[in-house]
């Protein structure tokens, strides 16, 4: 097996900041958070709610719906910056499609009309392989294609599993889409009586990771593509290794003793052949609820040194479900390439390693940790890219 680093050489984005890379970047930036006020997302179809929604727009020759046009038109932006960074296709790329509930607004829309009249064509961009069949095609790749799921974990699993495949000589290169566009008014309702999403007061107010008076998160959604290659001269980031495991306690709650936990920080940086010395952030899953948080800040502290600082870009994108790994990753690299943490500043007493604010990158590893839903696990150790600013 050739275990080596893995660059991250192109990136795409949709997000409730709009469609394309840069205005996920200029976005954080800004300082102010991608979600909005939206009738009829409260608890009420009367009411308003906060949510973090990508926009309408994308190729409607792409497909039908924003989960469709999200995810090609992620892929596309991922593929001509990773050409236009210096890759060249090897001959054997495969794809990863990491996602939880697929195209939930056209089963919906399914669902709800009479679909015993659903042309051949409707019924077929139901299928989760047929928008990967159509990036195979389009691109001319000819390597495995596959989906990764693993609740909000999954954009950390699809990064390890392309890795996996890159270590064991399975493929030259991967595309790695990672999308979640299912904030209906269904899900949120039940995430609200879940008591974790809130959609009642403005996101810097509601969501605080490692901040006193946090109460939860703001749903959002997002489409996330990543071209993993070793050959590219000018990747954004290195993926160094990870680690993945499970807690097997509970659906929605995480094992107060937290084992699982523990050793997924320990593998990972086992795996990735690194100290913990040598991180200099952690970039957190960070929701904002109180036994992520804790169980986070228990991982900082037990595993990484009092130098390393902590951030989550969640109270600015949302927490955008089985992309939010994914969307987190992106920050990372495109922080490293460009020089900043884009950290959303703090608006009341918090962790004292907790990072206020834009902080320029004084270099070192980031920790990227995910914790999903019942109980999954997975953490991706990242290391600047050749292009990055120096240390």
């Amino acid at each position: 097996m050739n275990v080596e680093k893995v660059g991250i050489t192109g990136i795409g984005a949709v997000t409730a900041y709009g469609w394309g890379r840069e205005s996920l970047w200029d976005g954080l930036v800004s300082g102010k958070p991608a979600a909005a006020l939206t009738d009829g997302y409260g608890l009420t179809v009367d009411e308003p709610g906060w949510v973090a929604l990508v926009p309408d727009g994308g190729d409607e020759a792409d497909g039908p719906s924003r989960f469709t046009r999200a995810v090609r038109a992620t892929a596309r932006e991922a593929i001509a910056d990773a050409v236009d960074r210096g890759w060249q296709q090897g001959r054997r790329v495969g794809l990863l499609h990491a996602m939880v509930l697929g195209d939930v607004n056209l089963w919906r829309d399914f669902y709800r009309t009479a679909h015993d009249h659903t042309s051949r064509r409707e019924y077929l961009a139901l299928m989760p392989s047929t928008v990967m069949a159509a990036l195979m095609r389009e691109n001319g790749f000819h390597g495995p294609a596959m989906t990764v799921s693993a609740m909000c974990a999954s954009g950390n699993a699809g990064l390890i599993t392309a890795k996996s495949w890159l270590d064991a000589g399975i493929v030259d290169d991967v595309l790695l889409v990672v999308t979640d566009l299912s904030v209906t008014r269904e899900n949120i309702r039940n995430f609200v009586h879940l008591g974790v999403v809130i959609t009642d007061a403005e996101p810097l107010d509601a969501c605080r990771p490692f901040q006193e008076g946090s109460r939860g998160f703001i749903m959002g959604e997002a489409s996330v593509a990543f071209v993993l290659s070793r050959s590219a001269p000018e990747p954004y980031a290195l993926v160094l290794g990870g680690a993945m495991t499970h807690d097997a306690y509970h659906a929605i709650s995480i094992d107060p003793k937290a084992t699982e936990v523990h050793r997924c920080f320990r593998e990972a940086l086992t795996d990735a052949q690194v100290s913990a010395s040598d991180v200099r952030y952690l970039n957190a899953h960070g929701p904002g609820t109180r036994q992520c948080d804790t169980t986070e800040a228990r991982m900082l502290e037990t595993h990484l040194p009092a130098t390393a600082q902590v951030y989550s870009v969640k109270p600015l994108t949302g927490h955008c479900q089985a992309a939010a790994a994914a969307v987190e990753v992106a920050v990372a690299a495109l922080g490293y390439d460009r020089g900043l943490v884009p950290a959303p500043p703090t608006v009341a007493p918090g962790h004292p390693q907790l990072l206020n604010g834009h902080t320029p990158i004084s270099g070192g590893l980031t920790l990227k940790s995910s914790l999903g839903m019942g109980g999954h696990n997975a953490v991706v150790i990242l290391a600047p890219g050749q292009s990055g600013p120096p240390a």
